[in-house]
């Protein structure tokens, strides 16, 4: 086996696991689509299966640019709820003057913190 024959052989590989993970965004992306009926969603899963090569052509032909939408559109809505979870736990962090105090105050009877820095902590909360 020479260099070229390694080649080929790793060009072929590439192109089985191209296919592969085209069949499967395909085949994923038939079931997380709402606008095909049941019928529908059956027809190109028999069309997949029996001709996987035309079948996924066509599909993404036909359907590619529905496709990318849909991905685009659960991509911010991943997006939007991260950024409202990272909202939610910034915001629950900063609590009522009262409670940092509290907080505080616990720490510095654990004798965690020093008195100056419990007065640093009780000045600060007040100040917010």
């Amino acid at each position: 086996m020479n260099i070229w024959d390694f080649f080929v052989w790793l060009f072929w590989i590439y192109v089985l696991f191209a296919c592969i993970w085209i069949f499967i965004s395909v085949f994923v992306d038939i079931f997380r689509d709402h606008s095909l009926n049941g019928w529908a969603k059956a027809l190109w899963v028999l069309f997949l299966v029996f001709l996987p090569f035309l079948a996924a052509f066509i599909y993404l032909i036909a359907r590619g640019r529905g496709m990318a939408e849909r991905n685009a559109a659960r991509g911010q809505a991943a997006q939007a709820q991260a950024d409202d979870y990272i909202r939610s736990v910034a915001s629950s962090g900063s609590g009522s003057a009262a409670a940092e105090i509290d907080s505080a105050k616990r720490l510095l009877d654990a004798g965690t913190i020093t008195q100056a820095e419990f007065d640093a902590l009780k000045a600060k909360a007040l100040a917010s």
